[in-house]
Order: structure tokens, then sequence, then C-alpha cells
């Protein structure tokens, strides 16, 4: 080995290996030099002597021969140096160094007859005689080495052209030159290759972005492969459906750039079952075929001590660098680097990517790259307790890191933690879909109520879930309709019907999730028995059915302080990966944690285990809570109110089914004192809403609506009379969101319009009052509840005098009813049109219009809306037989003239007497020059047709 103190001896190492260099030979085949490839292409990269004067070369690599002339040979003379154009396979690419300066006495390896060791002893000027002239080259590094690496170095001796590798990294920092010459004598020079510039700029950048170098020469693509390999994400589903909202807000992100006040974070906020942890693993998968870092951490790898989110990347990193490769080492990035001869097989790193990469050197090369290091952070409600507690203090270390570093974070989590969350960074750092060029701003929050923005997640859009079903191979009338584009129910039943090809019916989501729990289970217990055992399918079921009750088992063990997860002990207890829990019975292997995490029904997180989707275990959970007793202590704790029985609230066992059966709301009383802390997390709202969804599946509508009643009337003590948004996880909190996404999701809240009805009379006392109401409150809640038009618009007519004006400060107003019923009215207008005219009666001020009254609002909203469908409104104006309709429909013969018409001739020969009255009163208004004779030939058939309804000529008028 070469002496490390002095005076090298040259140590020969086996050939240079036919995969990572290309001999060049002259057309008699004599030896110029060699090269080496640079990128995936197939570039390769020699000294200028090697092919100077010559028309085509011949390059041999690994058992092949080719020939290359012409334009594919570029000569660039006044750098030493000359590019090869292959097509077709070629030998491995080696990496660049990016480093400008090669420190006095740093130790490479260069191909001279062998890979052999020689030493930096500093750079110089040299000169480089070509066929058309002589150059001077700057920053000429002179090597060092021994007597036999020497006489390799003679000029015509084939060494010409071949890499300088740094001995640490592997990268290459110049290339061998055999014809350079000093004023002093030297062993050795090579031409570095990162100052050469010129031509060779796009040729290095693309080196950079594609060839992975690690430890001091770490490049864009090291990076990508060092942060990819840190952490898998999950695979991303077969069936998924890309959703362009989705994919347009994330690219504009990763888009908006680094400069000062850009958004470095970005929440994708949705439920359970929405499809969070899909689209960020989508993310991922895009930005792998790129050279764009990318690092993937789960709340669970955020521990109790750190102080901001850089923290669990680079611990991320460290096991990144430990990864086992399939060489049998280790590398920075977890897979095979680049390998020569002497450092182990062509699978073998590098040695010098043995350390662990820092993380502000990732940053910094992914910044200098200009593809800022993008971190996803699925699920942070999943952080260790004792974090959670110093959140605030976690989130501002956070954000200061990422404006100092110019890092991206993307986070995946539910709405109710993000509430909490992005309340804790400044508001400028976050992403809000809309501020992008040319993006439509969202909505701004209410006030009091300073929602942080985010890109939300929900159901599918129609064509989404079509294109979704499809690829599932779900039939469009398989579905119940309140579930056909929920992500996670297509998938559940997609696994379901590969089963069962043939079920019939339209299951609903909790049919979806119950057979696929069954499903699971059987197929759990399929895996615990030996193929020597064969046993019946009566016992297999048995078994299965007590998967099933270790599987509830940890459903009800998940409700207690491990927010949602299982404890390792308790999974081991349950579900143990040697002897059975119960006695072995004949075909039980009795392995059943491999077994249930085989089947993905449970997945490691942390220091335990979760259930593999997030809604399927909120609704396993939701079985066996106790709802009362969950109300009372997230609820009614902070209500100082006795609450009334079932039949003091509705006087009989069913709920009523009308507007007017809710009692008046009494008056506000003063809100009571902060109670204290709550000890259930907002994010753990899931299993509360299932079991309340659960008690009118189970019990029937009665008793959630008398829960739900329960709801609606803490609010009456728990609205605070200042009208400050409650802060997470307090009563009124829970109250609120308890209430409103249980009412969303209910299949048909029909059975509970009397909760509805009692909610709308609290809004309007506090709107007499003077008093804000909870934004969830809002018209979104009363558009979205799945009602039918008659009973939705009712309430839509009582609550439309809330609406607020913008306020003095020039502020936006809050969403409007009225605009909801505009909304409303264009989706379905045969539908909505009769529900508008049921409000002529009402003569009530609108406060937000002037001079406007519910009545006026109604004929607006009809005459500007008209055109969805014209003939239908006539008739529902016909129909509501009130002057306001009168007046609308005069309107309508002077500004449509043919719909008119058209009506007329329909009443003329309806059989209806009003009707027929109809058809005379506007018959004159609708008559004009082209259409005289048509409307006189209705006239004409009014006679034929008497009745004593008609008063006496009035055919004739």
């Amino acid at each position: 080995m070469a002496g490390r103190d002095g005076a090298l001896e040259g140590v020969e190492d086996p050939a240079p290996s036919a995969d990572i260099l290309v001999q060049i030979f002259d057309p008699a085949g004599r030896p110029r030099g060699t090269g080496f490839a640079v990128d995936q292409e197939g570039t390769l990269v020699t000294s200028h002597e090697a092919v100077d004067g010559l028309t085509a070369l011949f390059l041999r690599t690994a058992g092949a021969e080719r020939e290359v002339t012409g334009e594919a040979i570029i000569r660039l003379p006044r750098l030493g140096l000359a590019l090869v154009r292959t097509v077709g396979p070629g030998p491995r690419p080696l990496p660049v160094a990016a480093r400008r300066g090669i420190g006095r006495g740093a130790y490479v390896r260069i191909a001279a007859g062998g890979w052999r060791e020689a030493r930096v002893l500093g750079t110089t000027t040299a000169t480089y005689t070509a066929s058309d002239g002589r150059h001077l080259l700057d920053g000429v590094l002179e090597l060092a080495i021994g007597t036999a690496g020497t006489d390799a170095l003679r000029p015509g001796g084939g060494a010409a052209g071949g890499p300088v590798l740094d001995a640490a990294t592997g990268a290459v920092l110049g290339v061998l030159g055999t014809a350079l010459h000093t004023a002093h004598r030297a062993t050795g020079f090579a031409v570095p290759l990162p100052g050469a510039g010129g031509p060779l700029t796009a040729l290095l950048a693309r080196n950079a972005a594609t060839v992975p170098a690690y430890g001091a020469d770490l490049n864009l693509a090291g990076a990508t492969r060092l942060t990819g390999a840190a952490e898998d994400p999950p695979l991303v589903h077969p069936g998924r459906v890309p959703r362009a909202g989705v994919a347009r807000h994330l690219e504009a992100f990763e888009t908006c750039g680094t400069a000062p006040g850009a958004a470095a974070v970005l929440a994708l906020a949705g439920p359970p079952g929405s499809g969070r942890t899909t689209e960020l693993a989508a993310l991922a998968a895009r930005r792998s075929t790129e050279p764009a870092p990318t690092l993937w951490l789960h709340g669970t790898d955020l521990h109790a001590s750190d102080t901001s989110v850089s923290d669990a990347a680079a611990r991320a990193l460290t096991r990144a660098a430990h990864t086992p490769t399939p060489g049998g080492g280790t590398s920075g990035a977890g897979v095979p680097g680049p390998a020569v001869p002497g450092a182990g097989s062509a699978e073998a790193p590098w040695p010098g990517a043995l350390s662990p990469a820092r993380l502000d050197r990732v940053v910094r090369v992914a910044r200098d790259a200009g593809r800022p290091l993008l971190l996803l952070l699925d699920g942070p409600e999943e952080m260790p307790d004792a974090l959670a507690e110093r959140l605030p203090q976690w989130t501002a270390a956070t954000a200061a890191w990422l404006r100092d570093t110019g890092a991206r974070l993307v986070l995946a989590c539910r709405p109710e933690y993000w509430e909490r969350l992005g309340a804790q960074f400044p508001r400028a750092l976050l992403y809000e879909p809309g501020a992008e060029p040319g993006g439509t701003p969202s909505t701004p929050p209410a006030p009091g109520h300073p929602a942080p923005p985010c890109v939300p997640l929900g159901d599918l859009t129609p064509d989404e879930a079509r294109l979704a079903r499809s690829r599932y191979g779900i039939p469009e009338t398989a579905l119940a309709p309140a579930d056909a584009r929920h992500p996670l129910t297509l998938r559940l039943l997609s696994e379901v019907r590969a089963e069962l090809p043939e079920a019939a019916g339209r299951p609903d989501r909790h049919e979806i999730f119950s057979a696929h729990v069954d499903l699971v289970c059987l197929r759990v217990a399929a895996r615990l028995t030996t193929p020597a055992s064969r046993p019946h399918g009566a016992a297999v079921r048995r078994l299965a059915a007590r998967v099933a009750g270790q599987v509830h088992a940890a459903a009800r063990r998940c409700l207690g302080p491990g927010q949602g997860a299982l404890d390792r002990p308790s999974f081991e207890l349950l579900f143990p990966s040697g002897p059975a829990v119960a006695p072995r019975r004949a075909g039980d292997t009795g392995d059943w944690a491999s077994a249930v995490l085989a089947e993905g029904l449970f997945v490691p997180r942390g220091e335990g285990h979760r259930f593999a989707h997030e809604e399927l275990g909120d609704w396993l959970q939701g079985q066996h809570l106790d709802v009362e007793a969950a109300l009372d202590a997230l609820v009614l704790r902070g209500a100082s109110y006795s609450a009334v029985s079932r039949a003091e609230l509705y006087g009989a066992t069913d709920p009523p089914c009308g507007p007017t059966a809710a009692p008046p709301a009494p008056p506000m009383p003063p809100a009571p004192a902060a109670p204290p802390a709550p000890s259930v997390p907002p994010h753990r709202i899931g299993p509360v809403v299932e079991a309340l969804l659960l008690l009118a599946r189970d019990r029937g509508t009665a008793e959630l609506t008398y829960q739900l009643g329960r709801l609606v009337d803490a609010l009456e003590v728990l609205l605070p009379a200042d009208g400050v948004a409650a802060p997470p996880g307090t009563p009124l909190w829970w109250a609120v969101r308890l209430l409103t996404a249980t009412l969303l999701r209910v299949p048909d809240a029909t059975p509970y319009t009397g909760v509805l009805d009692r909610l709308a009379r609290r809004l309007l006392a506090r709107h007499a009052q003077g008093r804000t109401v909870p934004p969830e409150f809002g018209p979104a809640l009363w558009e979205t509840v799945r009602l039918r038009p008659a009973e939705r618009f009712e309430l839509l007519r009582r609550l439309i005098v809330t609406d607020r004006t913008p306020g003095a400060d020039g502020s936006p107003a809050p969403p409007r009813f009225l605009d909801a019923a505009a909304r409303l009215l264009t989706a379905d207008p045969v539908a909505v049109q009769p529900q508008l005219t049921r409000w002529f009666e009402d003569d009530r001020p609108l406060p937000a219009t002037p001079h406007a009254t519910v009545a006026t609002a109604a004929q607006a909203l009809l005459h500007t809306h008209r055109h969805g469908a014209l003939d239908h409104l006539t008739e529902a104006l016909a129909d509501s037989a009130h002057p306001r309709g009168d007046e609308l429909l005069a309107v309508l013969a002077e500004e449509e003239p043919s719909a008119m018409r058209r009506a007329v001739d329909r009443w003329a020969r309806d059989e209806r007497p009003a009707r027929r009255a109809a058809a005379v009163r506007y018959a004159p208004r609708a008559r004009t020059r082209e259409a005289g004779a048509g409307t006189g030939q209705a006239g004409l058939a009014l006679p034929h047709r008497t009745s004593p309804a008609l008063p006496a000529g009035a055919a004739t008028r």
C-alpha cells in the first residue's frame, strides 16, 4: 500500500473495470487512451490527446466494440479534453465532483495500467501541445505516484483520458493527461473537470442531476437517492385516480420559488379515508423520478425531545446511511454507489460514502440546484404526547428552520389537527390556495375564526369517482349514492368484490367496512392454518370469528390513552407470534402477529401498531364507545344545565319530522367560565362521530335525534357572547364539530329535521341579540346536509335574514345563505324553483341587501337564473297563485315572449280552470308580430273548452 507520510509506492489493483472504463483505439488498432461515461446518454469524457488527429475511433467496452466518427467526436483542445457521443448501452457513468479546490496531499485513485493510489501535490499551469498548436491549461493537478505508475503514464501507454477519483467519495476530480509539460518535473498530471465550464457546463449539470455522488461530493442526484432511501413511502395503489385540483396546488407550491416570503408549508387536510396519504405517496413517487430530494417522515418519527422537524429529518438520513445494499455494505444513500476494483464487488459502494450525510449539506445542495428539499410529513397528529405539549415551540423552530434553509414541508393530517397546528405557523409561511398567480382566492376566514389555509381533501369529483369505479371494476349502481365518491369505500369495495364478484345490492359505507373486516379476518384465519391440517370450511370460519374478536378487542384498547395506537404489549397479547391466544386448536399455527400484519390490517407505527386504514380504525373503535358517557365528558361537562329527557324533548319515542315541531328557543343565558383543558385531543373526533352514526343504525333515528338534541341544547350555554371562536378541544368546539360532522355524514337527514329546526331557532335568536354564530353553522352546512328540497329551503328561508354585510373596514363578508340558494337553484332548477315560490309570503327585510325582502330576493333569484329551466319556471309561478308570481310572469312575458307563448299554448289546452284563466290573462302580452297567429290559435281554442269557472266572454278578452 502507498505510504501516507511521503513517498508513494504504486500499488496495482486488478485491471480497470470494463463496466466503468472505455478503451479507445485508432483505426489501426493502436491504443490511444481511456474514456469514461458521465451521463446515462452515453457521453464519454477523455483527454484531447486520445482523439487528436483522428477522424474515427474504435471504442472497446465489456464484450462490445463500436466505431465512432464525425460529429460524435467533440474536440476541446483549449481545455485538453474531448467528448465522445455514443449510442446504445454503455459503461456505468461516474459522478463528477463539484469541488473547485483539491487539497494538497489529498489521496486519489487513477486508472493507469490498473487502479493505483496517488497523491495530489498541488495545482500548476501546464502546456499541452496539440496538432493545432500549443495551449496553456490552468489549474492542472500535479500527482505523485510510484515508479510503476510513472511508467504507465508515459505517452502512448493508453492511460490518457482516464479518470482521477477521490479516494474517499469516488467522484471524478480530473482527467489524466500524458502530453502535459511544465517547467519542473512531475510524475503525472490531470486536467480538472469541475472548473472546465464552457461547453461542459450543461454536461456537468446533467451529471450532477442524474449520477449520484455522496460524502463531500454530494450532488443533487445523491441527495435525491439519499432522501429516497431514508424511508419508503406507501406504494401508490394501482386504482388511484389523479386528482387534478390537488396536483395543481402541489405543482404551484413546488414552483413558488425560494425567495423571502414564499410559502414553505402546505397542508393536505382531509378526514380519514379521503386519500391524504395516497396523495402524499403519489407526490413522493413523482419526485423520485426527478432530481428532486424528497424525505418521507411519519408522525411517529418525531421524538419527544425534538426541537423542530429538522431533528427527525437528520435521524432519517442517518438511518439511510446504514441501510444495507445488495453488495453487502452500506452507503450514504442506502443504495449501490460507484464501484471500482479493489473496493468490493460491482454493487458495493465507494468506501467514502459510508459516512452519513449531514442534513444541512443535503439542504444546501438541493437549494443550490434549484430543487429545494421537500419534507413529506404524514400523520403529524401521531407525534408523542410530550412533544404535542410543546407544539407552539416546535412549530416556531420548524418555521425558522424552513425560512433559513429554503426547505419545504408538506403535511397530511385531519382538518381538526391542522386547525391547531396551522395556527402556530406564521400565516405568511403557509401556502394558500388561490394565492398563486392566476389562482382563485380562497374563502376568507370568518371574523374571530382565522382558519389556517390548506388544500382540502374530501370525496372525489363526479368525473374522478366515475373513473375510479371503472378502474376498480365497480358498476355504477353498486354503491349507495352517499358513498359513491368516497375514496376508501371504493377501494375496499373493490377488494370485497374481487372475492365476491356476484355480490348484489347497493351497500353503504358501514356494510362495506363490515364486509372488508370479515374478509380480512377470513384471510388471517387461512394463514393461521397449515396445509397438512386441511381444516374444513366451518373450522376456518370459527377461527375467523376468533380473529374478529381479537380485532374488536384491539379497537377497544385503541380507545385508551394511546391516541388510537395499540401499544406493543397489547398487540403481542392479542396477536402473539408464538402460542395462540386461546388454547391451540386443530390447524391453528399460532403465528397471529405475522398473519394480521401480512394481511395489512395493522401497520407498525413507532413503539406500537395502528390500524392500516385510519377511518376503518375509527369505525371499529366507534362500535365500542359509550356515546352518552363520551358526550358527558367532552361537551356537557362545560354546560351548566340539566338536560331534558327524551319525552320532554320530543314528547314521544320518535323525533318530529317537520320544522314546526321544535319548541321555541329560550333566551340566551350568560356564557359559563372556561372549562379545564380537555384530555381527548380534537383529532380523535373520528370514533365519536362513528359511534353517533352507529346509534341510528343500531337503535333507530330517535336515539340519534336525542343525542343531537343534547348537543343543540348545550350550545345554549356554551356559545360566548362576544362571538370569539372556541379553541380546539373545548366543550363548545366538541359540541359544534360533533353536531355538524354527524349531520353531514347521515345518509338522510330528514329524520333529524327537528334537530336542524331547533338549531336554526338558536341561530335566529342569537342573530336577534346581535351576536355572531360559529362559522361551522354557516350556509355550507345547510347547503350540504342531505335533505329534501322542501325541508332544506324552508330552513334556508328562515336563516337568510342572518346574512351579514361586508365590514366597515372593507373586509369581505362571510358566506351568505342567499348565495347558497343561488347555487342550489343553478344545480337543480326544476326541483328548486317551486320551493322559492313559497318564499313569496315572507316580507322580512334582508339586512345585507338594502330595500330587499325575502320575497323580493326569491323573485330576483328566479329571474336571474331563469334560463336553466324556463318552461318549468312559468309552471312553478302559475302554480304559486301569488301576486309576486304574477309580477314575475308579467316580466317574463316582456323579456321571454317565446317562453310565454309556449306557456299560453300549454295552459290553453289544460283542463284546470286556473290554467285556462292564466292563458287568457297572458295571451295578449305574449303576442308578437312573428307569433301573432300562434297565440291567436291558442285563444280560439278556449271557447271549445268552456268551464263554469271562467267568466262569460273570458275567452275573447
